[in-house]
């Protein structure tokens, strides 16, 4: 396989975990109404650490230098603030603001990736780049009142821009130990990291909230729900994530993320009988396009 066709088949690893995410909103926002948000993200993130480090243990590694252990720590703590900003936005907005504020989250990256990294942006990937946000608007106004995501400027839209520029801090500053070792150990410690961080924000939750731990319902479909989020839409998507940075600089990666919106789209008319328009259509094509142009070009 040559080295174009290999970076190419690497950016399938970040589609498939937009994917992944695609059905975490649906599940996270049912979830809520069950457990409370912050706890829900600890829960989440301790079942998938639990099962990158036993994927990880099997596998074996180089041990780790005290310096990776440092950068590792740092991730983890972009996690957390990842987790804990991404889901009391969602659980206190709506799914219109949630799934546009989302489109922030490669534009942060790309713009960080050129400032750390010295990642060019070039006309093309700047074009791919407008292209796919563009047509992800354009699929969001179709199904949402996307103007009502602009009304409400309170804690809720200001923890989703954290939410977004937190996962592109992770993205891009993980990208060095990604290379240096792989993204499994990469996505595994790093998510180890962040589980101490949230164990104790989902304690001041609980305690602030009245919701004794053993109070949490434990019933098969909440069982079910918590085991999605923490070994597909955590664990397995954020070993794919990685795994395109391997050979994919962080702002190829990241315009996959456009996808998830989509993959939400498609999993609602599949699962809630809800039905697509031509602003789906047509902003859907739009943003294969611009992904297209991005996922082609270094710059």
């Amino acid at each position: 396989m040559s080295s174009r066709a290999r970076r190419n088949a690497y950016a399938l690893f970040p589609l498939a975990a937009a994917a992944l995410w695609g059905g975490m909103y649906v599940v996270s926002a049912w979830g809520f109404s069950r457990i409370p948000p912050v706890t829900l993200g600890f829960l989440r993130v301790a079942i998938g650490a639990a099962t990158l480090l036993a994927v990880v243990r099997l596998r074996g590694h180089d041990p780790l230098t005290r310096t990776d252990w440092r950068a590792v720590t740092v991730l983890g703590g972009w996690v957390a603030l990842t987790i804990v900003s991404q889901f009391l936005g969602t659980a206190w907005t709506s799914a219109s603001q949630g799934s546009l504020l989302t489109v922030l989250t490669p534009v942060f990256t790309v713009l960080l990736g050129w400032a750390v990294l010295d990642e060019p942006i070039g006309r093309v990937k700047a074009v791919g780049l407008a292209l796919a946000v563009v047509g992800t608007v354009v699929v969001l106004g179709g199904r949402y009142d996307v103007g009502a995501a602009f009304t409400d400027l309170g804690l809720g839209v200001g923890a989703l821009l954290v939410a977004s520029a937190a996962w592109a801090a992770y993205t891009v500053f993980g990208a060095p130990v990604v290379r240096r070792h792989s993204a499994l150990v990469a996505a595994t410690y790093s998510t180890l990291c962040s589980v101490p961080l949230l164990a104790v924000a989902a304690g001041v939750e609980l305690v602030v909230t009245g919701r004794p731990l053993s109070t949490l319902p434990t019933t098969l479909d909440v069982v079910g729900a918590v085991g999605y989020l923490g070994v597909a839409a955590t664990a397995a998507a954020w070993y794919l994530w990685y795994k395109g940075l391997e050979s994919v600089d962080a702002g190829t990666v990241a315009v996959f993320f456009f996808a998830q919106p989509v993959v939400g789209a498609v999993l609602g008319v599949l699962f809630l009988g809800e039905s697509v328009d031509l602003a789906f259509v047509g902003g859907g094509g739009v943003m294969a396009v611009g992904i297209t142009l991005v996922s082609r070009t270094r710059a």
